[in-house]
This record gives structure tokens, C-alpha cells and sequence, in this order.
């Protein structure tokens, strides 16, 4: 074993079976980590604490401990530290030491492993003054007086100017992943940087880092809880704009996390308390937005952006600009609390739509894409990335004009033309490609990402050529064709193995041959999107989106929904259904006029005993 620093020196035990745990250890010389010092040392793992002393005599001499807590942790071996050390780790740490004992064995670091994790489950949870008098008041919050006195008598309970150099929770000790220090230093600093709000010019940034603090340290939420209403206690002139900075980062942290059931008990106390002693005060707004907001708050994915902590700072409510079809655009006042579903409830509202059959959701979009929000999404969070996205990821898609019913986006209309789904000719879509690519990257450029071709062009288009050149190859004379002529062999050699095997090579070749002119078509079309591409120079790439959506417009079917139809019967072309809110329509493949029309109430399906399968329009 050996003590940090430094960590980094290697060193092996060996378990003696004796009345405790005792190993000893080969500590290399400091001066030449390369050459081994073997000097002996003899560690007991007691009830209380792990020990090392300088030989196995009964009255060797301690050479240090460190005594174990429930607030110690062991961190076990890891097979990565092994492959790049050769040895099997276990390092315990304590409140100020750090062990780590390196062993090539496994089993035995395991043993150490267990035995010390035994001991520190068997110690009695750690308590801290804070917790101690948070459930003294608990105890006594139907005596006013007796509160009164924890509150005069414990300094640790008021505002102070004052730094903190221990937190006010338990911590387990050890360090933490995401680039910060122990959770007891990280405690310390955010009551630094919370201190700091008196004087600070622009309260927003730090507020903003204190919050994601706590996003990235969840132990830390409720350590950060007792700080603030430690700082909104006790204090003689509560108005002043130096504390209401702390009124308003605990608003924050009310719409961000909820605290641990202790202390959100303690929490609920100290609102009431602060509203009746200081009445019609801001501090009393504050803690009444505050109580009202505990009892919605859940979960975020991200914290608050800077424009929520500016509305939250002032107790008001956010603005959600939702874009609907057509021009139809809404402001729709929210909280940090409000979901996806309230939204799309209040617009199904406002719009008059409360008893359509159709299902409304919430989609979020940019330049480049739109998706759908969960129903249960919280919308202050959809706001929040976009700030971390940037205004240019939102787009000008939403900004069009005279958008006809169903709209679809970019991704919607370039979906449906690399699957087919465009009754227009192949030097159109080779257009639409060239539009897509200078929409993406800008002008040419060789060094420029090309999406693959499956997703600028329709494949089955591609395959179409391929299979009408490879039959122009086969229709070709061929020159060997007549030099074997039929015998009385041919039939029996034919329906034979030899028969058999030559068909199943000629399949063979046919599938190659046709791969291969797959891959030519493919070549050749990409070429001539790219061509098309180049032509494009000093278009930006709003206007080629521009152009994009206002070439597909120009098909009647644009803006609905399109699905293929199976048809079990011969004879009958495929087509496809289109749907929109007005009608449901059948159109043929590659065809811009329609066969049947009706209103989608009237379509009925057709049982799979009725002739033609799919659907029919009356």
C-alpha cells in the first residue's frame, strides 16, 4: 500500500493469515521508480481503522492509519487499470488519506476489497450539526419558540459573510467523475460562487453555472438547498437587492430540482416561516412562487437557458411561438413546468379543434431536420437547446409562405422523393438532388460530405435502368449460341446435376452482371446530380431550400400522406393511396392525376376475402 501522493508508484502484498489482516508491501525508491526498495510493512485491518506498522513484532510501531467511516469509500479493481499496470487495484478513501493497495493477484485484492467495504457498512451513518438541528426543528415546528431558539442559539442556521470550509451535508469522500473535485471541495466552492451573487454585476451566469453544477453533481442539489436558506435566514434587511439575488437563484433551483424529502420538509418550513415574518415583501412573493412551483417540479434534461432564468429572476411566465400550417403562429405563455401535452391542448383550443378525430402533436425543427416531442417533454427544455444550438439551427422553413394543409418539412419532401414517391422524370429529381446538395454544403466542393446516393436519389429507378441494360446485353447474339446443337443428351444433361449446376452459375453471372450495372447507373446518375450541383454556384441555402419545396409544390398531391397499396389480383397497376384532410385519393405510380377520390369518411377496407384487397373509395 501507499499513501497519496504519490499515487502513481507501484507495489505489490502478500496476505499473512494472523489474528488481522496483515500484508506487506516493496515500495520502490523515489529516485529510481525502475529499482524496487523492499522495505517491509505490516497492515491490520481492525474494526475501526486500516493500519500499517514497520514489522510483525507485537510491539512494532504504528507508522500511520486512516480510520474508517461510513463516509469511506472503496473503490474496487477494474480490469483497464490491470491492463495498463499489471497489477489489481483497491483504493479506499478516507477523509484526508487516500490508500491504494496494488496486488497481481485478483482473488486477494477482492478479499481486501470486501473486508474493508464490511467494515465502513458496519459504522453508523455520519451526521452533520446541520442535519442534527434541521431535525430539531422538524420536531418542534408546532413550537415557534423553541424554533426561535435553535435558530438564535446555532449561528450555522443564519446568513453569514463569512466563507464555509465544511459542508453543511455528509459526503462520501473520493473523487468524481466529469472533471471536478471531491463533492466536499465542490461544496465548499458553490457556496463561494453563491456568496459572490451580492456583488456580482450579471447574476445570470453565475446562476446558470451553479445550476449545471448541480445537473452534473446530483448529491450536491440538496447541499445547495441548505446553503440558500441558510443565506435567506436571520437576515436584518431581507429587501435589499444583495439577497433577493439569493431568492432568486433558490427560485431557479424550485423550477430546476427538487431536494431529498428532508430537506424539501425543511424547505416548505422556511417558505412559511419567511412569509409570515416578513409579510407583502418581495421575499414573501418570492417564497410563495417558490412553494407554488415545488409542487409542479420534475425533472430536467437541461438547465434553465439564460432567458428562462432572466423571466424566472422576475416571477413571470415564458412565451412559446408555435408555427402551425399556413400562417397561423401563437404565442403560448408557459411555465418551467409545462409538457408538450398542455401545449398541444391549449393550441387544439385555440384553433377550435376540440372535437376532430385527428391527433395533434408538437414537432421541433431547424434547418436541417424536424422530429417529434414527446408528449411529456418539458417545452422550457426544447427552448433551452435551441439557445445552445444557435439562432442559424432554427431556420427560415417555418417563415415560408402560403404553406399549403400538411406542410412537410425539408426532410419530409426529401424522404418522399428518394423513395419514389414524386410523379416527376428522372432529370427533375436529379435537380432536386443538386438542390439538396447545395442546401447541405453550399457551393461545390471537392472536399464537401455527399450524402450516399440511396438517399438523394430513388433506388428502384437506378435498378430500372440496370435491368433494362443488362437485357440489352442478353438479347445480343452470341457467337458460341449454335455451337452445340441439340442431341438426344441435351434433355438428360439438362435435367441432371450438370443441368442443375449450370443453371445456378448462370444465376450467378445474370446477379453479378446486374450489380455491376447497378453500380454503373449509380455512377452515372451521381455524376450528373453533381454536374447539376456545380450549376448551382452563389446559391445560398435558404434559397435552394426555397427552390426545393417550390418545385414539389407544383404536384397536386403535395402536403399529404402517401402510402403503398398491394394488390392480389393481375392486371391491376400498382398505385398509391393518397390522404389528406379533405380526401382520400388513389393515384398511379409515377402519374400526376387521380383514379378515385373520396372523403376520407367514406373509404372503407375491403376484407381480404373481397376481390382487389386494399382499399375502395365509394
Amino acid at each position: 500500500m501507499l499513501l497519496s501522493p504519490p499515487a502513481w508508484l507501484p507495489f505489490q502484498f502478500a496476505l499473512h493469515l494472523l489474528s488481522d489482516f496483515v500484508f506487506f508491501c516493496f515500495f520502490p525508491s523515489s529516485s529510481s521508480p525502475s529499482r524496487v526498495l523492499q522495505r517491509k510493512h505490516w497492515f491490520v485491518l481492525t474494526q475501526d481503522a486500516l493500519e500499517y506498522y514497520s514489522s510483525d513484532e507485537k510491539n512494532a510501531k504504528r507508522l500511520g492509519m486512516l480510520v474508517l467511516t461510513s463516509l469511506c469509500t472503496v473503490i474496487w479493481p477494474d480490469k483497464q487499470t490491470y491492463k495498463e499496470t499489471g497489477y489489481w487495484n483497491v483504493t479506499v478513501y478516507g477523509r484526508k488519506l487516500c490508500y491504494r493497495l496494488s496486488t497481481k493477484h485478483f482473488n486477494e485484492a477482492i478479499h481486501w476489497a470486501c473486508a474493508i467495504q464490511k467494515v465502513i457498512e458496519s459504522k453508523a451513518p455520519v451526521e452533520t450539526p446541520t442535519q442534527l438541528l434541521i431535525r430539531d426543528i422538524e420536531e418542534n415546528k408546532f413550537n415557534p419558540e423553541a424554533v426561535e431558539s435553535i435558530y438564535k442559539h446555532n449561528s450555522i442556521l443564519k446568513y453569514t459573510q463569512s466563507p464555509l470550509y465544511a459542508p453543511l451535508l455528509p459526503f462520501q469522500y473520493g473523487s468524481v467523475d466529469k472533471g471536478y473535485s471531491t463533492l466536499r471541495d465542490e461544496a465548499v466552492k458553490i457556496f463561494n460562487s453563491i456568496q459572490q451573487l451580492e456583488t456580482a454585476r450579471d447574476a445570470v451566469p453565475l446562476i446558470q453555472g451553479v445550476l449545471q453544477t448541480c445537473q452534473d453533481l446530483q448529491p450536491l442539489r440538496d447541499e445547495v438547498y441548505c446553503q440558500l436558506i441558510k443565506q435567506t435566514s436571520g437576515v436584518s434587511s431581507p429587501e435589499t437587492e444583495a439577497h433577493l439575488r439569493y431568492w432568486q437563484l433558490l427560485t431557479c433551483m424550485s423550477c430546476t430540482f427538487l431536494p431529498g424529502l428532508p430537506v424539501l420538509k425543511y424547505l416548505r418550513f422556511h417558505l412559511k416561516r419567511i412569509q409570515s415574518k416578513h409579510p407583502d415583501t418581495e421575499a414573501d412573493n418570492y417564497a410563495a412562487f417558490i412553494a407554488e412551483a415545488l409542487e409542479k417540479t420534475r425533472g430536467r434534461e437541461l438547465v434553465p437557458s439564460w432567458e428562462e432564468i432572466h423571466i424566472l429572476m422576475n416571477r413571470q411566465e415564458m412565451v412559446c411561438t408555435v408555427h402551425c400550417p399556413g400562417q397561423e403562429v401563437s404565442q403560448v405563455p408557459i411555465s418551467s413546468h409545462t409538457t408538450a401535452e398542455e401545449v398541444v391542448k391549449k393550441m387544439v383550443q385555440h384553433l377550435g379543434l376540440q372535437h376532430s378525430p385527428n391527433t395533434f402533436a408538437l414537432y421541433e425543427q431547424n434547418c436541417h431536420r424536424e422530429w417529434l416531442v414527446a408528449s411529456s417533454s418539458i417545452v422550457a427544455d426544447v427552448l433551452t437547446k435551441f439557445e445552445k444550438e444557435g439562432p442559424y439551427s432554427r431556420g427560415p422553413l417555418w417563415k415560408e409562405e402560403n404553406l399549403p394543409e400538411g406542410q412537410p418539412s425539408l426532410r419530409q419532401s426529401t424522404n418522399q422523393a428518394f423513395r419514389g414517391h414524386l410523379p416527376t422524370s428522372e432529370e427533375d429529381l436529379q435537380y432536386l438532388s443538386a438542390l439538396r446538395l447545395q442546401s447541405l454544403n453550399g457551393d461545390f466542393n471537392l472536399h464537401a460530405p455527399v450524402p450516399p446516393l440511396e438517399e438523394l436519389f430513388p433506388g428502384h429507378l437506378i435498378e430500372v435502368r440496370a435491368l433494362a441494360s443488362a437485357r440489352m446485353l442478353l438479347t445480343k447474339p452470341s457467337n458460341c449460341s449454335s455451337r452445340f446443337h441439340a442431341g438426344f443428351l441435351s434433355g438428360a444433361l439438362h435435367n441432371g446435376l450438370w443441368g442443375q449446376m449450370a443453371a445456378h452459375k448462370q444465376k450467378a453471372e445474370e446477379d453479378l452482371r446486374l450489380r455491376s450495372r447497378m453500380k454503373e447507373e449509380g455512377l452515372s446518375v451521381m455524376a450528373a446530380i453533381v454536374e447539376r450541383w456545380k450549376l448551382l454556384q452563389g446559391l445560398s441555402r435558404e434559397d435552394a431550400i426555397t427552390t426545393y419545396l417550390s418545385n414539389v409544390k407544383q404536384w397536386s398531391g403535395f402536403g399529404s400522406t402517401l402510402y403503398d397499396i398491394d394488390f392480389y389480383v393481375v392486371n391491376v397497376p400498382t398505385l398509391w393511396e393518397k390522404r389528406k384532410g379533405s380526401s382520400a385519393c388513389l393515384n398511379k405510380h409515377e402519374v400526376n392525376y387521380t383514379k378515385a377520390c373520396g372523403h376520407p369518411g367514406q373509404v372503407k377496407p375491403i376484407s381480404k376475402n373481397d376481390e382487389g384487397g386494399g382499399q375502395n373509395t365509394e
